[in-house]
Order: C-alpha cells, then structure tokens, then sequence
C-alpha cells in the first residue's frame, strides 16, 4: 500500500502533430477521441494529446513528472523505441534499475497498446520489458499510446485485424485511472499502487 495519492496520465500520439485532434480520417475516431476523453476524467486520471515525435513525448513526460525522481520507463514493444529515447537521456531517468528502484521510484513510464473509448481504458502488456512494475508501482504512472490503437470498447481488440496477433499471448491488464477501492467501506484512491 502507497500513503500518498496514485494518478495516472494517458498521452496520446495525434495524428496530424497538432495540439488539438484536427482532420481525423472520418468522425468515428473524433467521436471515439471524445468519449476516451470524458472517460478518463470520470476515472481520475487525465489526458494529454501530443505530437507524434520523440521530444513531444519527452517534454510531456517531464512537464508531468514535474522534479519527482527518478524514472522509469518499460522499453515499448508497439511504439518505436525512439519515441522513448530523447527521454532516457534525461537525468534522473534510471537505465538499469534494480529491485528497489521499482520500489522507490515516483514516476513510471509505459507504453499501451491500445486505449478504450468506452471505458476509459488503456491496455498494458505487463509482460513486456518491466512493464509491470513500471506500471504498478511509481505513485504517478504515465502511459503513452498511439491514437490509432483507440477503438470504441473493450471486444473491438479482438476483432480488429491490426490486433489479431500473438500479442494475446501473453498478460496483459486494462487500466481505467488510479488505483481504488469501495468494497470495505469509502471509496478509496491509491490503496493498491498504480493499479
């Protein structure tokens, strides 16, 4: 259990390098866009549009993580890993973390394969690098996906063709906003990590 409050952000790549979503292929995306967004905020978690480029997602991240340190980051297996490599030359920004490292760290970075318009949801491959601690462990779990991996609700991942592969595989968790509980009594934040 963490004392302090768990928050996660969902930053998402848009398609066109604006600051706002513009000139989507139909309307289907900017309806799906708009709903991921009105999700994530009931959640509590937040969301952020950025440019498809590597300094855009490396000046989010630390705009974000504001001074916490140090940083994680899981390697990304469906991002390019350049998305990710303006990043880790930052200081602060831990490259070969240890077993306490996990443990100490403020700030987490993972990428999602998928995010889920319904729901709120992103989609962690916690099998992926060290995905999985990075993404329940730091108070503040920052997780990057492609706007093009959004689809409407959670089935939609196994019927679209451009996710029908061996992904499915291995482990993966949906992730709607922080951490909470309401079975044993008040509704509750960050009681299970970044979960």
């Amino acid at each position: 259990m963490f004392a302090g409050c768990v928050s996660r952000v969902w930053m998402m790549h848009n398609t066109d390098g604006q600051s706002e979503p513009v000139n989507l292929v139909s309307p289907a995306p900017q309806s799906h866009l708009n709903q991921f967004r009105e999700q994530v905020s009931v959640t509590g978690a937040t969301m952020e549009l950025v440019a498809r480029s590597p300094e855009a997602v490396r000046d989010a991240v630390l705009a974000r993580a504001s001074a916490k340190r140090p940083i994680l980051i899981a390697e990304p297996r469906y991002l390019s890993p350049d998305y990710f490599r303006p990043l880790r030359s930052e200081e602060g920004v831990l490259r070969n973390p240890n077993a306490a490292d996990y443990r100490s760290a403020p700030v987490g970075v993972t990428e999602a394969f998928a995010a889920v318009a319904r729901t709120g949801s992103v989609c962690v491959d916690i099998d992926a690098d060290i995905a999985g601690y990075v993404s329940l462990l730091p108070h503040l779990h920052i997780v990057v996906v492609d706007i093009d991996r959004l689809v409407f609700r959670p089935a939609d991942l196994f019927r679209l063709e451009q996710f029908a592969r061996p992904t499915y595989h291995r482990n993966f968790v949906f992730i709607s906003g922080p951490s909470a509980t309401a079975d044993m009594g008040p509704l509750v934040r960050g009681v299970h990590g970044a979960a």
